[in-house]
């Protein structure tokens, strides 16, 4: 029998950030401990509307699904997962082994891999390890790295870094990992509302946010170039440049 090596699985999986999608309190929690265990950062939830709300916050390479979530399918969430974040590592989690659900999975759901319960846990970390390496590498030379950890935005030519404040990596995250890149005002107001105050952002207070951030970007960035984040008229804002979530 082949037994995975811990301590390489533990190396290949320190910068991977995992999101798990179970309704199951056990077998979600169970998952969480191996995985963290492996070197993973995880993430675990038990719906589409807690992903989104995670979405806002975090940065996250990999996704677990399970089909039977309330609320939103699991099957229209990993559809629209792939829409809004094509390069993403997409892995169904089921009971659900007839072979049409497997074909769902595939073409309706845009799925990476499709594995039925109960699932052998160091198989479920090998196929992450694989989906990361596909993820990671998915990086233009034309995109900008927002690295999470310590707030610093790189962009492709030399000399173009920024140092974020918590606020504007946050308003990043949200635009980066929205649909079309673009977000309404209201959802950006909202998106601040876990800050140290309970109070939400006002409208004004975010168009100041947005100003600071774009004139960041215009010290930076080279003489003709496109505006980084422009407003939507009647919606919000829109993130116009291609940045990378390292």
């Amino acid at each position: 029998m082949i037994k995975l090596n811990p301590l390489k699985a533990r190396d290949a999986s320190q910068s991977l950030v995992v999101a798990l999608v179970e309704d199951d309190r056990y077998l979600r929690e169970e998952i969480v401990v191996h995985l963290s265990a492996t070197g993973f950062v995880v993430h675990a939830v038990n719906s589409a509307s807690a992903l989104d709300d995670l979405l806002a916050r975090e940065a996250i390479d990999l996704f677990i699904i399970d089909l039977n979530l309330p609320g939103e399918s699991g099957l229209s969430l990993c559809r629209r997962l792939r829409q809004t974040l094509p390069a993403a590592g997409i892995v169904i989690m089921t009971a659900r082994v007839a072979l049409q659900d497997r074909i769902s999975g595939y073409q309706d759901g845009g799925a990476d891999m499709y594995m039925t319960k109960p699932i052998a846990p160091d198989e479920l970390v090998l196929v992450l390890l694989s989906l990361g390496r596909r993820v990671k590498k998915i990086i233009t030379q034309d995109e900008w790295s927002l690295n999470l950890r310590d707030r610093t935005l790189s962009g492709p030519q030399p000399g173009q870094k920024l140092r974020l404040t918590h606020r504007e990596k946050s308003l990043l995250v949200a635009l980066i990992q929205a649909k079309d890149n673009t977000l309404s005002s209201g959802v950006l107001c909202d998106l601040y509302g876990n800050d140290d105050t309970d109070d939400l952002m006002s409208k004004h207070a975010l168009e100041e946010l947005v100003a600071r951030l774009r004139k960041k970007f215009k010290a930076v960035q080279l003489e003709g170039e496109e505006a980084a984040i422009k407003s939507v008229w009647g919606v919000g804002y829109e993130l116009c440049l291609a940045i990378n979530l390292v």
